[in-house]
């Protein structure tokens, strides 16, 4: 049974935040601090009622635990990105990589490892809302052409690529434009984490190499020899000179 209740404090400016978990303790926990921020909780107990919440509750950021009896975290998130972008941060206690980069590979925004203190769940909270909401500013070009192959619509967030309109993610539209804005120049890494994900970010390197991974498939003809996102090893990534691309 899906559930949520009022907040304690002023939910003008709170979010609807979706914690999916099988332990009562825990959901407890994160609504007593939610709450005092002034957030709306919606809880469900396990995936199938957090895909019903999804559909029906809309919430802004969903808290998804990995570790649930029949679907897990992993399987219903699979599922949600089958119909939604809404954000999403894996709650896990496992701390090996490889379990972390599963979950960013099949969607999610982020991952906090338990346990974890409310100050360090509000700000991955706060950092995953703000790559949703922004940039309002995009170049004075609301669609640009890079080339024959690939455009660029900064009012959809999308990319057209020979024709065909494709949806970027949040995370996916920051990263973009913020390489096309630097295009011809060197952005390092720590620079591109800082602006897309936030200075918390700054040493969470395989965030930026993830989802360099996600735009090259949307946007290269060929992702494994890159025209568009170079590589500069050791530093960061580049975005082809396209103001001076010889055409000749």
């Amino acid at each position: 049974m899906v559930s949520g209740r009022l907040p304690r404090a002023n939910p003008r400016d709170g979010k609807r935040i979706l914690v999916v978990d099988d332990e009562p303790r825990m959901i407890n926990f994160i609504r007593m601090n939610l709450e005092l921020e002034g957030h709306l909780v919606i809880e469900a107990h396990n995936g199938l009622e957090a895909l019903e919440a999804v559909r029906t509750k809309l919430p802004d950021v969903v808290l998804l635990d990995v570790m649930m009896p029949e679907l897990d975290g992993f399987e219903t998130l699979k599922l949600l990105r089958e119909f939604s972008t809404v954000p999403v941060i894996m709650l896990t206690a496992k701390s090996e990589e490889n379990d972390r980069v599963y979950g960013l590979e099949l969607g999610a925004d982020d991952y906090v490892v338990k346990p974890f203190g409310p100050r360090e769940l509000s700000s991955r909270i706060k950092a995953v809302l703000r790559r949703a909401d922004r940039p309002s500013a995009s170049p004075a070009q609301a669609v640009l052409k890079i080339d024959n192959h690939l455009s660029v619509d900064f009012n959809r967030h999308e990319v057209i690529v020979n024709g065909e309109h494709i949806k970027l993610r949040p995370t996916e539209y920051l990263l973009l434009y913020h390489l096309i804005e630097n295009a011809g120049w060197t952005v390092p890494h720590d620079q591109l984490l800082a602006k897309v994900w936030g200075y918390e970010y700054r040493d969470e390197t395989h965030y930026v190499r993830l989802y360099v991974n996600y735009l090259r498939e949307k946007i290269e003809e060929d992702p494994s020899n890159p025209k568009y996102i170079l590589t500069e090893r050791g530093i960061g990534y580049r975005f082809m000179d396209y103001k001076h691309k010889s055409d000749a």
